[in-house]
């Protein structure tokens, strides 16, 4: 287990645990709570501090998984890694596995969607209710002009891996409420190097714009199964201004799932349980209770 700061500890009162995957890097996960499972997945550049206040609140009622991609939160970090997509539906399969998950619910945000939709598809039956958060598991041209720039090479390398621009920036830029500053070190903690910013990097050098991008067929592949999942709980939740995922996403998603029950906070922003965890977290500890009854 890995040893937190005092400052983390206060906010992330976990212990983290690890498990080593095929490939022999080491992926953190949370694992706490007893009772049905839920998965959580988060994006970038954040890692599993994000569904820190989601966790404490569920993990009274419901065992919570909540993992760190590779290369992000306290998993490993591999300088030559396939950073792909398929990639990390493959680990969240392998971790799930190796949890012996037979039934779960999903909550997913930013890159988690395409992740944990990912693994949905590959394990439909599996799959007892979702949420989502701010988030795509669809093809979309949509790209912000301050993330594609950040895919320029050299520039991008230089911006992300030596400035950190990426998750600096996003700690003002995809929130409306100031975080505090105990708040901001949590969310920068794992990134505090060149070496330990190489996922934040490739996570936006994968985003698949186009059939030419590597990852495009398996984003492709996670969009085509979307539909199996028409008769799943389904409950969105989204923040009205996010420079990202923005309402064409929102927009989207109702159009897949016409029956989800949906709630639009207009003043939250990307890190919507940053900016609306007091309505949002009873409003998913609401909808997961319904599922059990």
């Amino acid at each position: 287990m890995v040893a937190l700061p005092d400052f983390l500890r206060k906010q992330y009162p976990f212990r983290p645990q690890s498990f080593e995957l095929p490939c022999g890097n080491n992926m953190s996960y949370v694992d706490v709570g007893e009772g049905p499972t839920v998965v959580m997945l988060h994006g970038n550049p954040s890692w599993s501090f994000y569904y820190r206040n989601l966790i404490k609140l569920l993990q009274k009622s419901y065992r919570v998984i909540v993992p760190d991609h590779i290369g992000c939160g306290l998993s490993d970090k591999p300088q030559k890694y396939p950073y792909r997509l398929r990639k990390h539906i493959d680990n969240v399969c392998f971790l799930l596995e190796h949890l012996k998950v037979e039934k779960t619910s999903l909550v997913v945000h930013d890159w988690g969607g395409a992740i944990g939709m990912g693994y949905a598809v590959r394990n439909i039956p599996r799959i007892q209710s979702i949420v989502i958060l701010n988030t795509a598991a669809f093809r979309s041209r949509h790209i912000p002009f301050r993330i594609k720039i950040c895919r320029i090479p050299v520039f991008g390398d230089l911006v992300i891996r030596g400035l950190n621009g990426f998750a600096r920036s996003a700690v003002f830029m995809a929130v409306t409420r100031k975080m505090s500053p105990e708040t901001v070190k949590g969310f920068l903690y794992p990134y505090n190097s060149w070496k330990n910013r190489i996922a934040t990097l490739r996570f936006v050098q994968d985003i698949p714009l186009s059939e030419h991008e590597p990852s495009y067929n398996t984003l492709r592949e996670v969009e085509k199964g979307l539909h199996a999942f028409q008769s799943v709980p389904i409950l969105i939740c989204w923040g009205g201004r996010d420079f990202c995922f923005n309402d064409h996403f929102y927009s989207k998603w109702q159009k897949i799932y016409p029956h989800a029950t949906c709630h639009y906070f207009p003043d939250a922003g990307h890190y919507v349980l940053e900016d609306a965890f007091e309505d949002i977290g009873p409003l998913v500890h609401d909808f997961f209770d319904k599922q059990k009854s």
